[in-house]
């Protein structure tokens, strides 16, 4: 079975489409820009005009897109599934350490940033009824973790549902596949940083895949490195005990959600992941390997 792709820049990361007839390809590219403009329409935090910035200034009951209320169903199943180590309520605390734009505008300069521990308000504090959420002044909202894990999902969707055919869509790394795989399976290239060590796997048709990184968005403030992921329980980036966390499983938000919070709990997130049954990779910060059971082995450095 043959393959045609496209690759393009995208939210300071790269987007790839990948479909098995390729006489569709243009078209499921034209899927995939649209339902992702309504995504950055929606979630956009440093857009001024986007959905998830207005929000900010709202309080009590506001009636949602049905994107952004796609997409914020399943950041609160990202953060039930995770206990809260990934919450949707952790904007204030990414806007406070300097992520306040997109990453290529933020430079390695300003002011230190104070290490105070302040929790955020957390997903229990949103209600979510359809359309309709109920959230307290104040709380700004971050769909980071989990947004483009979940719009992955609902794109290859999308264009297997129009189409028929067999696709995967990667944005940033964040893998979800539909309809029929090619006859080697999907061939997926994990690796997060061009010096990290890289493996070659093969993802089965349906299946997804993700990686969560403290190396991959960083920047400095004040003499201090500070990275993307944020601990729920204290505001502040998680202690970068790994590197990176690859981790398979049934759809990308799922894979994602897993991802993210392994790297917020640190040491305890590899026997945290081993018992859920996923295979996983764990690369500590020192460049050690380790896997859970199914990973595939052949690792090359």
């Amino acid at each position: 079975m043959s393959t045609a792709s496209v690759e393009w820049e995208l939210w300071s990361t790269r987007a790839r489409l990948v479909v098995t007839n390729p006489a569709v390809l243009p078209t499921a590219r034209e899927l995939v820009d649209s339902y992702l403009a309504k995504v950055d329409d929606a979630a956009n935090r440093f857009r001024e005009d986007s959905e998830i910035s207005r929000l900010t200034e709202r309080s009590g009951w506001v009636t949602l897109s049905p994107t952004m209320a796609h997409l914020l169903e399943e950041a609160l199943v990202a953060a039930r599934l995770t206990d809260g180590d990934v919450d949707p309520t952790v904007g204030g605390a990414v806007r406070r350490l300097g992520y306040d734009r997109d990453l290529r505008l933020v430079t390695d300069d300003g002011g230190p940033v104070r290490a105070v521990i302040t929790p955020v308000p957390g997903y229990r504090s949103l209600r979510l009824d359809g359309s309709r959420l109920h959230k307290g002044a104040g709380v700004e909202l971050d769909l980071g973790a989990t947004a483009k894990a979940a719009a992955a999902d609902r794109a290859a969707a999308l264009v297997h549902g129009a189409l028929g055919t067999g696709v995967l869509v990667s944005l940033g790394g964040d893998i979800a596949t539909a309809g029929a795989a090619p006859g080697s399976g999907w061939q997926v290239h994990v690796q997060d940083r061009d010096e990290d060590p890289w493996t070659q796997v093969e993802l089965p048709a349906g299946s997804a895949i993700a990686t969560s990184s403290t190396v991959s968005r960083q920047w400095r403030r004040g003499g201090r490195t500070l990275h993307h992921v944020v601990d729920p329980r204290t505001g502040q980036p998680a202690r970068p005990v790994w590197r990176s966390v690859t981790v398979a499983a049934g759809t990308c938000l799922h894979a994602n959600a897993v991802t993210t919070a392994a790297l917020v709990r640190g040491e305890k997130a590899f026997d945290w992941v081993r018992g859920l049954g996923l295979p996983a990779r764990f690369l500590r910060a020192d460049g050690v390997l380790v896997h859970t059971d199914g990973w595939p082995t052949g690792e090359a450095a």
